[in-house]
This record gives C-alpha cells, structure tokens and sequence, in this order.
C-alpha cells in the first residue's frame, strides 16, 4: 500500500486504530481522524515513534464546520485522499454501561443517549462522506468505506440506538453505491 494516502476516522482506539495501524504497516500514509484531544496526539506520537506515517486530523464527525475543515486539511496534508474509512463511532456503554447483562427497553433510552449515538453512528458518516465525496469526485479517484456490523447486532435486544445507527450506515452505504455507481445491482 505504499503511496496509499489514507483517512481513518475514529482511529485512536479500537477498530479504527487497528485499521490505521494495518494500513500504517503496509506502507500507507494515514491521516488519524479523532476529536482534537491528547489521546489524538498520543496515538499519532506512537506511530511516529515507530517510524509510521501517521498524521494528525482533529475532527468532530458532529460537527459539519469541523467535518468540512477536516477535508479540506486532509487534501492539503496528504496531497490527495485515496481512501476515506469512516469508522468513528460511539457505542451502547453511553446510553446503557451494563448493556450485556442488563439490557434496557428502547422506552428507556434517555434522548439524549439516542441523539449522541445517532449523530456519532448515523450522522457523522453522512457529513464525513459528504464533505470528501466532492473532493475525491473531483481528483478522479478515491474509495469511500464506511464500517458497519453484524445484522444480529443491529436488531440485538437492548441494542437501541446503536444497532439502528449502524442499520442507518449501511443503508447509507447501498444508496451512495448506486449514485455513484447507477449500473450497480443492489
């Protein structure tokens, strides 16, 4: 994957950081897509310290002004974006942090747990691809993939909001695939 030009988003832990750190060992150039915290330059310090390039990118995926300016800065610093991994997300220990053992019925979602979810899970994918898509339109090339789950666990009892939010992912993903690619069966 040498010369790859890469953006991961939540990737200083989890899933992401072990995407990152794949894509990172294969050659690739990362741009490490995170809230703008010291766990981000911790984990960018890291990489580097191993010789890896890794690239710091503060981003809100919540928030459409940070998602926008996250681009625009990725496209400078990488010289392009090949490939844009839409990974950051929030899980269930928010809404409920004994999800396993005790799971609650979806009546007993507080709001503001769904809403927090939703606008990580569902919504920052939306604005992440939104702001790279015309970008990568525009250089001619560029893969978007958004990370998803198993359908079990996005119908799981207890599970509200975050298997719909990865239910939402995915069926965001089948619809961009068709715009972008109207030929495509489903």
């Amino acid at each position: 994957m040498t010369g790859v030009r890469a953006v991961v988003t939540g990737a200083t832990s989890g899933l992401g950081a072990a995407m990152a750190d794949a894509l990172l060992a294969a050659g690739a150039v990362v741009a490490i897509a995170s809230r703008p915290t010291q766990r981000l330059e911790e984990a960018v310090g890291r990489w580097r310290a191993t010789g890896l390039a890794a690239t710091p990118l503060p981003v809100d995926v919540r928030d459409p002004a940070s998602v926008e300016a996250a681009a625009e800065s990725a496209f400078q610093l990488l010289g392009g974006v090949d490939l844009l991994v839409n990974n950051a997300g929030i899980g269930m220990r928010t809404v409920n942090p004994r999800f396993l053992k005790e799971p609650i019925p979806f009546f007993e979602v507080h709001p503001k747990g769904f809403a927090d979810v939703i606008s990580t899970n569902l919504t920052g994918y939306f604005l992440v691809a939104r702001a790279f898509a015309p970008r990568l339109i525009a250089q001619g090339s560029g893969r978007i993939v958004n990370i998803s789950i198993n359908h079990e666990t996005m119908r799981r009892r207890g599970f509200v909001p975050y298997g719909p939010s990865r239910a939402g992912a995915e069926s965001l993903s089948l619809s961009w695939r068709r715009i972008s690619a109207p030929t495509a069966s489903p």
